[in-house]
């Protein structure tokens, strides 16, 4: 009796060592299942989705760095062009602008060269440089916006290719039919739709990231366009 339980608790131990091992063999075949494993099965649309990633990120980087540089602002610079002005030294205030080289720099600068002319035409001045400024700080933000709407569209193009894969490979195999066979349709189907998902979103993002910041600096450029038109009526308003 003793040796029959013992043999009986022996045979457990070896099951229970043999389910263990298979676990453990199932668990490092799917840790040796690499990102790049992965994203070698979506086929040539993860190429592109990847070329179309780096460049919006690349695009993202260079125009935040941009905008940022272009946003900051001296505090005191519209004290002394308002003192320059007031004391009549329009080519000190010229130069301070071009020492400043920003964009709010070169609208005061814009407006200084337009003095001794109707308020209109130098509003009108400033204006049409404001619009030149923000128009170079949109560089490249179409760009951002088309791979925004392009890459999930890419990746549902690599699903229809991958289940046309998988059903051309089952009419293929006959009565032989194994999800082995399958897999390399289904593993396209579903890599290119999350990889076009997440170079969409990411895209969407960061296009949305830089619009917030080109809104902040075109209403810190409206501000300081009306505060130097102000300016320029006040020598008039203390006259009377």
């Amino acid at each position: 009796m003793i040796l029959s339980i013992l043999l009986q608790a022996s045979s457990i131990v070896q099951n229970t060592t043999a389910a263990n091992q298979v676990i453990n063999n199932n668990e490092a075949a799917f840790l040796s299942l690499s990102i790049i494993d992965l994203l070698m099965k979506g086929g040539w649309i993860m190429g592109v989705l990847g070329i179309l990633s780096i460049i919006t990120i690349y695009i993202f980087i260079e125009r935040y760095i941009t905008i940022s540089r272009n946003s900051r602002e001296d505090k005191n610079f519209m004290n002394m062009i308002r003192d320059n002005i007031h004391e009549g030294r329009i080519e000190t205030a010229i130069v301070l602008c071009k020492r400043e080289d920003t964009p709010i720099a070169r609208l005061i600068m814009k407006g200084l060269s337009r003095i001794g002319k109707p308020l209109n035409d130098i509003n009108a001045a400033i204006e049409n440089v404001g619009n030149l400024e923000v128009a170079r700080l949109e560089k490249n933000l179409a760009s951002i916006s088309t791979i925004a709407s392009t890459a999930p569209m890419l990746g549902f193009l690599g699903t229809v290719i991958g289940m046309i894969i998988a059903f051309y490979d089952m009419s293929m195999a006959g009565n032989n039919i194994d999800i082995q066979l399958l897999s390399s349709g289904i593993y396209q189907a579903m890599i290119t739709t999350v990889g076009g998902l997440i170079v969409g979103i990411m895209a969407y993002v960061m296009y949305n990231v830089l619009v917030a910041k080109i809104e902040n600096l075109v209403f810190l450029l409206e501000a300081r366009a009306s505060e130097f038109m102000d300016v320029l009526n006040e020598p008039a308003i203390k006259s009377f």
